[in-house]
């Protein structure tokens, strides 16, 4: 659940803070509002990059105390960076993280410490799939968010693209993959895929990757953690640029 304070309701407030550019992380909205004004609401939220959850009332009355008037949104407790931005600033050795799917805002956050303790350029989330930026995130990532620009984009796969056309080589972190990660090429600008902790990285934007990289295991259980994943991973990179 969201900190109380991070929470703004009613129809006007919503659309007010939309219009002012404020960064929200999520609205949810009465499921059957259909109303003119709330379909202005929702069609300033597409053009802003804001997801929209159509919920029943009783979520929205567990989120606040007051007249909700059908619509709540969290907002976010960063300003998020333009991945257009990111990339004319990135560098020869450039490291994005992107996450595909990536919910637990723990997970989140602990992959957001690594990565600017490695020293990347950014951490790309999705607007709709994608953990939301919390104080549990923030906390998780040891402050690491407050520093590293996080861009929150309307397709993963897109980003992907984006960063190809840019000279990036696209390499996924995967169990399905028998190429273990040192023998993959990780220098020069790199973009490293992570998937979601239950399914892992979409087939579609496994197809995108220049490479699929695995960590090999040698105990009986199957998969690692994927803030951890990410780290070794994201250390490899390091590591083979001396």
């Amino acid at each position: 659940m969201a900190d109380k304070n991070m929470v703004i309701f009613g129809v006007r407030p919503v659309i007010e803070a939309l219009e002012a550019g404020r960064e929200l992380e999520r609205i949810f909205v009465r499921k059957g509002s259909d109303s003119p004004v709330m379909q202005r609401l929702t069609s300033l939220a597409s053009e802003r990059g804001v997801d929209v959850a159509y919920v029943p009332v009783e979520k929205l009355d567990r989120m606040v105390r007051g007249n909700h008037q059908g619509v709540a949104a969290i907002m976010s407790m960063i300003d998020y960076a333009s991945l257009d931005d990111v990339i004319e600033r990135a560098g020869s050795d450039a490291i994005v993280v992107l996450l595909d799917g990536v919910t637990d805002v723990r997970n989140f956050g602990a992959i957001a410490r690594s990565a600017e303790c490695a020293g990347a350029d950014a951490v790309v989330v999705s607007a709709k799939n994608g953990a939301q930026v919390n104080s549990e995130a923030v906390k998780s990532s040891a402050g690491a968010l407050n520093v590293l620009p996080v861009c929150r984009v309307g397709s993963v796969r897109n980003a992907i693209r984006q960063l190809k056309n840019e000279g990036f080589k696209i390499v996924a972190a995967t169990e399905k993959s028998d190429t273990p990660l040192w023998a993959g090429d990780l220098k020069g600008r790199v973009a490293i895929v992570m998937g979601s902790e239950d399914k892992g990285i979409s087939k579609e934007s496994l197809k995108l990757c220049d490479q699929q990289l695995a960590i090999p295991l040698k105990g009986e259980i199957s998969s690692l953690n994927v803030s951890v994943a990410a780290g070794i991973l994201i250390f490899e990179v390091i590591r083979q640029r001396g």
